[in-house]
C-alpha cells in the first residue's frame, strides 16, 4: 500500500505541471501585437493597401 503513494505523488506533480503550462500557453497565444492585427485586417479586406502602409509606418515609428 505504501508503494502506491510513491508512484501517485510524482504522477500528480507531473500532471499539475503539464496543466499549468497548457493554461499559460493559451494566455500568451491570445495576445496579438499591433502588426499582426494590422496584417489580419488587410488580409480580410477591411483596409486598403494605402491605409495599411500608413498605419504600418505609424506603428514602426513608435517602436
Amino acid at each position: 500500500m505504501m508503494m502506491w503513494w510513491w508512484i501517485l505523488i510524482p504522477v500528480v506533480l507531473v500532471l499539475g505541471v503539464f496543466l499549468y503550462n497548457g493554461r499559460n500557453k493559451q494566455n500568451t497565444e491570445k495576445r496579438e501585437n499591433p502588426v499582426n492585427i494590422l496584417d489580419n485586417r488587410f488580409a480580410k479586406g477591411e483596409i486598403s493597401k494605402k491605409e495599411y502602409e500608413e498605419i504600418k509606418r505609424d506603428i514602426d515609428s513608435k517602436k
